[in-house]
């Protein structure tokens, strides 16, 4: 199993928020790129972009940013989110060296962009579906929709995309622990694989996770853990892979 950093930007710069809010924000960095390189140092093997503003705005925002992550590593697997709502962004970020662009709340508004993104970049696209209580949520968070997370990714699954990122938002960024019941049910429902987001705080957290990710399971998107220390980066990749502490 991977450990993926997560880079949130929003002005340019690399913060985390609190449950999606933007109105609480802790920066952590004013250069992206230097950010990327520490874990990229520490060992990552993917990195996880997420255009802050951009999710908001509904189009890119800091694509120059990610541009230079990309620029900087181009050997690294990235995968960006955030502000993908059309094939033109998708090609734009494919064409800039980004291996996989994640499609969110557009992918639950519109899902026949999904249909048509996989036909047109296969091997490029990954939905990110974020949950509260098993119901996926859009719009930053805002809104909690009728759709069961598992039923939409059995779909998306059909039409060929790689990966679903799972969130469960009463977890992101608090610190709290992820939700590995929640996370296994929806890897047990799916053959694609899933990456878990949000929880994630030492390495007990991970290895639980570890504990249960085979099969299907495949990677933990790790943000405020690794930037406030609760989780030595490093430390966890090894646990992750099955090569440290477990």
């Amino acid at each position: 199993m991977l450990l993926i950093p997560a880079i949130d930007l929003k002005d340019g710069r690399c913060v985390r928020l609190r449950q999606g809010r933007m109105d609480d924000e802790t920066v952590f960095s004013d250069d992206p790129v230097e950010v990327a390189g520490r874990w990229v140092a520490e060992g990552a093997k993917r990195l996880h972009l997420v255009d802050l503003n951009g999710a908001f705005a509904g189009e890119p925002v800091n694509g120059d940013a990610i541009r230079a992550i990309v620029a900087a590593f181009p050997d690294l697997p990235i995968q960006v989110g955030g502000g993908i709502r059309d094939e033109q962004t998708i090609g734009a970020y494919l064409e800039a060296g980004v291996q996989w662009c994640i499609i969110g709340t557009q992918a639950v508004k519109e899902p026949e962009l999904v249909t048509r993104a996989c036909a047109a970049f296969p091997g490029h696209l990954i939905v990110g579906l974020d949950a509260k209580d098993g119901q996926v949520a859009i719009n930053g968070w805002a809104e909690v929709t009728e759709h069961r997370v598992e039923a939409l990714s059995q779909r998306f699954e059909n039409d060929g995309v790689e990966a679903i990122v799972y969130t469960d938002i009463g977890r992101d960024g608090m610190l709290t622990g992820p939700n590995i019941e929640a996370t296994r049910a929806l890897a047990d429902a799916i053959r694609i694989p899933v990456i878990a987001s949000g929880g994630v705080t030492n390495l007990d957290d991970l290895k639980a996770l570890v504990a249960v990710a085979e099969p299907g399971i495949i990677g933990a998107i790790t943000g405020r853990a690794i930037y406030e220390g609760t989780l030595d980066f490093a430390e966890g990749q090894r646990v992750a892979a099955g090569t440290g502490d477990a």
